[in-house]
């Protein structure tokens, strides 16, 4: 008796695997463009998951100070975590230093954050505009594990791939002659911005509704809204 039992306990038909995602792609695109004193940071605000709309209405962009905002896309409860804990931070950084972050700053302390959690990292994509201590504008983008750019620009989200391309020839003068480089004004960046995010709306269906923009200036911070196509 006691070797029949050994013989079923062995005998199996093979290994079994037991999946476990901790993470949620809940979509969203986001832009940003900075010029000489000025830095433009826009996403949509349709939050989802697969063919299912959460809602229409949410921002993805974090106002950290005057001078600096975030935007986050990707697994939602990853961007609430990262952001709260990044807005905490910086709490803590004025009430010791009686004084904002500057931009850079912010920048390299979530580059930090995120490779401190390179193991188990946040599901998301990361793009921080803002002024730097000159007044100049500055985009920094992100891996999921702290890897940071300096750029003029950088499109992230679900779709970052498609919109790129778009602003490396229109901004970055790729793959065209007789061309002059110079910098940005804020009314081309404004109508290049809603131009990438008509097309994004046209070819992911994780993109869409309305595109909320923040316009970052040494006078402030403001926002502006754009419709984009509901279906």
């Amino acid at each position: 008796m006691a070797l029949d039992v050994a013989s079923d306990y062995y005998n199996f038909s093979g290994p079994k695997t037991a999946r476990f995602n901790p993470y949620s792609e809940n979509g969203g695109s986001v832009v940003a463009i900075a010029g000489d004193d000025f830095a433009l940071l826009a996403s949509d605000t349709r939050l989802s998951a697969d063919f299912s709309i959460y809602t229409r209405e949410q921002s993805k962009l974090f106002r950290l100070s005057d001078t600096t905002v975030l935007g986050c896309t990707g697994c939602w409860c990853d961007t609430l975590t990262l952001t709260r804990i990044l807005e905490a931070r910086m709490q803590m950084y004025l009430h010791e230093h009686n004084k904002p972050m500057s931009t850079p700053a912010v920048a390299q302390m979530l580059a930090t954050m995120l490779y401190y959690k390179r193991f188990f990292p946040y599901y998301v994509s990361n793009v921080l505009a803002g002024l730097d201590e000159e007044g100049k504008g500055c985009v920094y983008s992100y891996d999921p594990i702290g890897h940071c750019e300096l750029s003029t620009y950088k499109a992230r989200g679900s779709a970052g791939a498609l919109l790129q391309p778009l602003l490396d020839n229109q901004i970055g003068f790729q793959n065209m002659e007789n061309v002059t480089p110079e910098p940005i004004k804020m009314d081309r960046a404004m109508a290049i911005l809603k131009d990438v995010f008509i097309s994004a709306a046209e070819r992911d269906i994780h993109t869409g509704d309305s595109i909320l923009i923040n316009i970052i200036t040494k006078d402030g911070i403001k926002v502006e809204k754009f419709n984009l196509r509901r279906d």
